[in-house]
């Protein structure tokens, strides 16, 4: 701390930033930010600490469970698009199956329409 010397005087130019409870608070731009101002003339340093301290852990602890609660959304929603895409695959699966089959079928019944009009044109052309 400084010496008794500086008690009432200009503690390196910051007479004009002191408050008569030694520690001073405002809000700056968002309501996120705070500006702290300390003076070590006057309070206990102790107590603002441990309460700076106390409301550090707070943020950081409502901040975890906002991120706890945000990750545990984005599992949910992985999730469901993962069950969705499982649905997708099984239909569209079933579904190539499906048309795999009528195509085997198609081939077939192509290839002995090939065959019956080979044999009738080569029936008919020997006569």
């Amino acid at each position: 701390m400084a010496s008794s010397s500086h008690r009432g005087g200009d503690f390196y130019g910051a007479a004009s930033y002191r408050s008569r409870d030694g520690l001073s608070t405002r809000q700056v731009g968002g309501a996120d930010e705070i500006q702290l101002r300390i003076d070590p003339m006057h309070g206990d340093l102790d107590d603002e600490i441990t309460g700076l301290r106390k409301q550090v852990a707070q943020e950081i602890e409502s901040e975890a469970k906002y991120q706890n609660d945000f990750i545990n959304q984005l599992q949910m929603t992985l999730i469901k698009a993962q069950a969705g895409v499982k649905n997708n695959m099984r239909r569209l699966n079933r579904s190539i199956i499906q048309e795999g089959s009528n195509h085997v079928m198609h081939v077939v019944l192509f290839a002995l329409f090939c065959f019956f009009v080979i044999y009738w044109l080569a029936k008919f052309s020997r006569r």
